[in-house]
């Protein structure tokens, strides 16, 4: 179950990139964004008032005030960035590429924060990842031309966006219910997009049947695929883990890339996805580091979905996460 679930969470977050180089072509990323929430923040809003009050009970305003905050940094601020990127010109693979390397970020930090040690193996299977992006960066980037060096560096302020959100999560004590933490994250998305849009004057969407299309693409697969399996192999499988697996989403982006708008998919391209590939087998096959450094996480917490983890679940030892 956790390798179909990796690969249906590789598949629909990197199809994200796809879906947004789809929509920029007709419309600006804060136009694209605006309609890619407000409509299903405003079906999540009505099945939980059909619903009842039944499942907004349990959550506490400080609960809820702390998944809007991780729906602020996982969705508004990390998609406005990667958005951004591409309309600036940046490809989607290079722009998930340089998301690729929040793996690294996330496990320096999980140990100080999270109190869950990455392993010497694991830290060598990090840093091959790293180099497999590297190499589909350099390669992508000096095969495309006409874009603003700090252009780059904005996918990588909304990669640090997302690590923020994801530690917060890890860090919570809250047992909030999936039909609730995901309303609030949309419906704070749909609340920051649509301020945004209208402030700037580019509410009015445009009228192709592409745009739509890519909407459509980017609320199915990328939101309720991507973004909710995210969470959910993030519980199952901890930190490192998951974060190993954005390496493959620049290779994957690069071929739906080349697939689909003809973007470079050279040699040094190909390379770079083996090395990622090889990167993610080092780091899922590596054994935890354990020790007294790696205590048993606090009782009670939850996922963001609301599933309670069975109390021999491996991802509640955080020893068996590294």
């Amino acid at each position: 179950m956790d390798f179909f679930l990796s690969v249906a969470f590789v598949l629909c977050w990197s199809s994200g990139f796809v879906g947004a180089r789809l929509g920029t072509e007709d419309a600006g990323a804060v136009t694209l964004l605006m309609w890619r929430f407000l409509p299903l923040a405003l079906v999540l809003v009505a099945v939980a008032v059909a619903r009842g009050r039944a499942s907004w009970r349990r959550p506490a305003g400080r609960d809820l005030g702390r998944q809007a905050v991780i729906g602020l940094l996982s969705q508004s601020g990390y998609l406005f960035t990667v958005y951004w990127a591409i309309q600036l010109g940046v490809s989607s693979g290079t722009t998930a590429l340089i998301d690729g390397t929040q793996p690294l970020v996330a496990g320096a930090l999980a140990g100080p924060l999270l109190r869950q040690y990455v392993s010497g193996r694991q830290w060598f299977g990090l840093c091959l990842g790293l180099a497999g992006v590297v190499l589909v960066a350099t390669a992508d980037a000096g095969a495309v031309g006409g874009v603003a060096w700090w252009a780059y560096l904005v996918p990588f302020t909304g990669m640090l966006s997302l690590v923020a959100a994801t530690f917060l999560e890890q860090r919570s004590r809250a047992d909030v219910p999936p039909v609730v933490s995901m309303t609030v994250h949309c419906a704070t998305s749909a609340v920051v997009f649509t301020g945004a849009a209208l402030a700037a004057g580019a509410a009015v969407p445009p009228s192709t049947p592409s745009f739509w299309g890519a909407v459509g693409w980017l609320v199915v697969l990328s939101t309720c695929g991507g973004y909710g399996l995210y969470w959910l192999v993030l519980r199952r499988s901890g930190v490192t883990k998951v974060n190993t697996l954005m390496f493959l989403m620049a290779p994957v982006t690069a071929v739906w890339g080349a697939a689909m708008f003809g973007e470079p998919f050279t040699p040094q391209t190909a390379v770079g996805l083996a090395v990622a590939l090889s990167a993610v087998v080092v780091v899922r096959a590596a054994r935890p580091r354990t020790g007294h450094e790696a205590p048993r996480p606090r009782a009670g917490a939850a996922p963001p979905d609301g599933s309670r983890r069975a109390p021999d679940a491996a991802p509640r030892e955080s020893s068996s996460r590294r």
